[in-house]
């Protein structure tokens, strides 16, 4: 096993809808003191890709249905802020304690089907919410062929995203977006110390990778929204962030 180490692209600026996020990694790696290599991993956080794409919503331009206001009464929340939710959910998995758990369209299952006031500038009107991005491993896919071509190298991007986990308290960071490294690592028919053939082991990598860097990128004020991870190999194929969801005929819990 090689070592494997972290860093943190400190320096950058807030993000804007229509910013270049490849030219803005480019000058915070040189600012950092750092150049991209073959193989190296490049983490960013859900929202500045979100920011970048201008996945805004102005919640003065949304009108809240019967339901969204029933539930808004029900948790304590702006019915506006529930009515984004309903439209990125496919599904309502556990409405309770002031959270709702969604089904968002992409498959994520995740409190408010991912949609944050945090860490964003509100405008000027009654507030606004950002999204998750409308494709991420198509997001990452894109970065990664621009990053590749300008920089001469093969590197993998992960987007990454803050989940709750069931029976567990606190938040972990996991991908929700991946391209150029295996996201979920296919381990049957391997075998373990004493012979045992694993049966079922699968390893979302791309998730345990997410949550080494947000040791680093934090999650409220740091300011730190993307991490650099070196030294990390895998013989395994490339494989997206959607391979992890697991498919709902699968689901034991919903």
């Amino acid at each position: 096993m090689q070592p494997v180490s972290l860093h943190a692209l400190t320096g950058m600026p807030l993000v804007e809808p229509g910013d270049d996020l490849a030219a803005l990694l480019g000058d915070a790696l040189r600012d950092n003191g750092l150049a991209l290599a073959d193989g190296d991993i490049l983490v960013l956080a859900q929202k500045i890709v979100s920011k970048a794409e201008g996945c805004y919503v102005d919640l003065d331009e949304v009108t809240p249905s019967a339901r969204a206001r029933e539930l808004a009464a029900e948790l304590g929340k702006d019915a506006r802020h529930v009515q984004v939710v309903l439209n990125e959910s496919d599904e309502l998995v556990k409405v309770g304690q002031h959270v709702i758990i969604a089904a968002h369209r992409l498959g994520l299952v995740m409190a408010n089907a991912g949609i944050d006031e945090s860490n964003i500038s509100h405008g000027d009107g009654g507030g606004r919410v950002l999204l998750l991005p409308r494709d991420p491993d198509g997001s990452a896919a894109a970065l990664k062929a621009r990053l590749d071509a300008e920089q001469g190298v093969s590197v993998g991007v992960i987007i990454n995203d803050s989940f709750g986990r069931p029976w567990r308290n606190g938040v972990v960071g996991v991908a929700i977006g991946a391209a150029g490294i295996p996201a979920l690592v296919d381990r049957v028919g391997a075998v373990d110390l004493f012979g045992r053939e694993l049966k079922v082991t699968e390893i979302a990598t791309a998730d345990e990778l997410a949550s080494a860097a947000s040791l680093l990128m934090g999650q409220a004020a740091e300011a730190v929204p993307a991490a650099l991870i070196r030294g990390f190999r895998s013989d395994a194929p490339a494989r997206p962030a959607s391979a992890i969801i697991r498919d709902r005929k699968r689901d034991m819990f919903r």
